[in-house]
């Protein structure tokens, strides 16, 4: 691959975001080592990682949170590695909490009507609250929206009155609404039950081959047959990169994620 002037590769049309070598320290702690990472465009991918293993650094890294001390993110080919979360998300980079805060004592569908006007209308928010709610509750993005995220019975629910899972799939639905490129959610399935957990990626495969998904997870057995790429890291480095069973049977995955030293052809037991 060709090198760059500045010395970074450049980037195929197929890549959307690019980490070259990315440093984060907090004092002396190293949280993210050197890290370089590629995400491809309507590519589902996946972190996992031990607890302090830098997956949730990363992702602040990669969402603007934090800014590296050393190295740089690419979107598209533009360097983003010093903006702000608010130019990610205007680029097209979106956390499933930005723009997607609830309003708990609004409904649904007032919920989804001030997501997507905040994201697409340069409308104040107290004009949104009083004067645009009514006149746009039927416009053909929010009703095709309550119906791909099975939210219709509950659009005259208010939030406060949502179950977690229900509440989810509404942040999702609300960020989805603001049309990212890249829709970016940090372990989207914490808490949520069995069914509900089902739910919410019933939804997000509706989205796949339209949109980049990027998901850190400690469920990963519940993300299986959901993700087309797995990254492991390991003490702020990544370790394994690749397809989830060939990313399962990596020896360092085995002894650093499920602390078991196995033979290399032996699978382990899956239960995390």
């Amino acid at each position: 691959m060709a090198a760059k002037d500045d010395g970074y590769p450049f980037v195929s049309e197929a890549e959307i975001i690019r980490a070259v070598g990315v440093t984060k320290r907090f004092g002396a702690l190293v949280a993210v080592d050197r890290v370089d990472y590629v995400l491809h465009q309507n590519e589902v991918a996946g972190i996992i990682g031990s607890n302090g293993a830098g997956k949730t650094t990363f992702f602040n890294l990669l969402t603007g949170y934090f800014t590296p001390d050393e190295g740089r993110i690419l979107y598209k080919g533009q360097d983003i590695t010093r903006a702000t979360p608010r130019q990610r998300v205007e680029l097209g980079l979106m956390r499933t909490f930005q723009l997607t805060a609830t309003f708990e004592n609004l409904t649904v569908v007032d919920n989804l009507v001030l997501a997507f006007f905040r994201a697409h209308r340069s409308s104040s928010l107290f004009h949104l609250l009083f004067n645009t709610r009514r006149r746009f509750r039927n416009n053909d993005k929010i009703l095709l929206t309550l119906e791909t995220f099975e939210l219709q019975t509950l659009a005259a629910t208010e939030v406060r009155h949502l179950s977690l899972g229900e509440k989810r799939r509404l942040e999702i639905a609300m960020a989805v609404l603001a049309e990212p490129q890249v829709l970016l959610l940090d372990e989207p399935l914490a808490g949520l039950s069995d069914s509900e957990i089902k739910a919410v990626l019933a939804v997000l495969r509706r989205r796949i081959g339209q949109q980049t998904i990027l998901i850190v997870e400690h469920k990963i057995s519940q993300v299986e047959d959901f993700l087309q790429r797995l990254t492991v890291m390991h003490e702020g480095r990544v370790i394994a990169d690749g397809g989830y069973e060939e990313c399962l049977r990596d020896p360092a995955v085995r002894r650093s994620y499920w602390q078991i030293d196995v033979d290399a052809e032996q699978a382990p037991n899956l239960t995390a």
